[in-house]
């Protein structure tokens, strides 16, 4: 609940300043408890910033930084020694999935391999490239997902290189940054670098538990960011974890289920908490998304020489009939992760992470707006015309039909038999209905629920099933008026059908 947000925290920092005396700060003041008890003593160093503001600094607001495909901007280069204490960005960009498309990378006292390697939108903790906002204590994202927020401590000795690079396809159009840090005369002894390293297998690999770190080093474990999508329906979570600490054959720590490692229970539901969350949760259908973070933050992982953290990819799975055949078996669903962790360097190199169209589910240049599709939609009754707007390829296709049972449909043709995903980005605004989707007559997934309060356009992902090669015709079902729309008007504005 985001309501108990602010006494976590407050109990969180009552914790951290009872837990000073033993860290072995120096304080003539007695901690009392209270969250910013601290904050009247002077502090070494000098407070810094690399931001993207304009170098005509005075008049100038050309902050913004357009970033070309394939090229790379400097966010920060900085000379130690000094400690980063906040990273904020936001990012204009036409690109689908372009969290997913653009790269953060970090690097420490000249190293020429990246401590950090990770998504930009991953990083910040939502995967999938999808946008949303939640608040939690290292990483909070607001303005619905489009400034991010992160205050992971990164100290360094010599040097502090931050970079993002543009691995997609199209323009980022603008790209703002701050870099908040402190110059300091030296580093607190025992200061570690900090790291963060992307990983995905998609789908998950059959016949081995999912790899979420294997470091080399000493250090300690910090953090967790797990995303996955489901490719068949119900629970995907049944997983333990296991941790395998400093060459162990054994795991020394061992879980009892997925949800249970992310600190949730009796599977998942959307929430952001100050050590752990589910911001994005879209249920247990096929196809269906999920990020989830774990912040060892009061109970870091210590490691000496290794670490290897491992996930099983098990739950529910169907026999031929659609029968639940067992809830504790491997499921190949999509897998990816974020490891978080402090150590002294060297680290061990990162494998080559996923090529930029594979860190992606769908190859967009085959969405198909449903606008130019106006000429072939055929409507029993009700006028089927297009909208100008903030979709896709600025317009929609609007119908309006006025009772039940009333239809829209047009055909489709597919190259080659499969199983096929049928993906629509649909409008959901205050006056609209309730519809079922069709493909040759037969009913896919459960109605479409298309009414919000605003005006605002959603994936939605349905198990098209086995389809064969040629013609098929798609329809919408005007089912009813919802209790609380105004109407009952049906907006489209793309498609896709893939191949799973």
């Amino acid at each position: 609940d985001m309501k108990q947000f602010p006494m976590c925290l407050i109990a969180m920092l009552v914790l951290i300043a009872a837990l000073l005396p033993l860290s072995g700060c120096r304080s003539s003041v007695l901690p009392t408890g209270f969250p910013m008890e601290g904050l009247a003593q002077i502090k070494p160093g000098h407070a810094m910033r690399a931001s993207t503001c304009d170098p005509n600094w005075k008049d100038g607001n050309g902050d913004a930084r357009p970033i070309a495909p394939g090229k790379t901007l400097v966010l920060a280069d900085l000379k130690g020694p000094g400690q980063i204490t906040h990273l904020w960005n936001t990012v204009a960009a036409q690109e689908r999935g372009y969290s997913r498309l653009v790269v953060i990378r970090m690097y420490w006292d000249g190293e020429t391999v990246p401590s950090v390697e990770v998504p930009l939108g991953d990083f910040f903790a939502m995967g999938h490239g999808v946008d949303r906002p939640f608040s939690s204590l290292p990483v909070t994202v607001s303005s619905e997902g489009r400034a991010r927020n992160c205050y992971w401590p990164m100290p360094f000795a010599k040097s502090a290189k931050i970079t993002v690079t543009n691995e997609g396809a199209k323009n980022v159009d603008a790209f703002y940054s701050y870099v908040d840090w402190q110059k300091l005369p030296k580093l607190p002894k025992g200061a570690a670098y900090f790291h963060a390293q992307y990983r995905q297998e998609h789908p998950a690999v059959m016949g081995q538990n999912y790899l979420i770190a294997d470091l080399a080093g000493k250090g300690h474990y910090v953090g967790t960011v797990l995303s996955v999508r489901q490719l068949t329906a119900s629970w995907w979570g049944e997983g333990d974890d296991f941790w395998f600490i400093d060459g162990e054959q054994e795991p020394s720590m061992r879980g009892t289920g997925s949800e249970d490692y992310l600190c949730d229970a009796w599977g998942l539901r959307e929430m952001s908490q100050p050590f752990y969350g589910a911001p994005l949760m879209e249920g247990y259908d096929a196809f269906a998304r999920t990020t989830t973070y774990r912040w060892h933050i009061p109970d870091p992982v210590r490691f000496d020489k290794s670490l290897r953290l491992e996930i099983e990819h098990k739950g529910v799975i169907f026999d031929e009939k659609g029968a639940v055949k067992s809830g504790f078996e491997e499921r190949p669903d999509d897998f990816s992760s974020v490891a978080f962790w402090y150590q002294t360097e060297p680290h061990k190199p990162f494998p080559p992470m996923a090529a930029a169209k594979d860190r992606l589910y769908y190859d967009w240049t085959k969405l198909v707006e449903a606008e130019t599709r106006l000429a072939d939609a055929k409507a029993s009754e009700g006028p089927v015309s297009t909208q100008d707007g903030a979709w896709g390829g600025g317009k929609q296709l609007f119908w309006t039909p006025s009772k039940p049972g009333q239809t829209l449909e047009f055909t489709v043709d597919l190259a080659a038999a499969g199983n096929y995903e049928l993906l629509l980005v649909m409008t959901k605004s205050f006056d609209y209905g309730n519809c079922q989707v069709q493909i040759d007559g037969k009913d896919v997934g459960a109605p479409l629920r298309l009414y919000n309060k605003d005006i605002v356009t959603k994936e939605l992902h349905l198990d098209a099933g086995a389809l064969a090669a040629g013609t098929h015709t798609l329809r919408f079902v005007n089912r009813d008026k919802d209790p609380e729309s105004k109407g009952w008007f049906l907006g489209f504005d793309s498609y896709m059908f893939q191949t799973r």
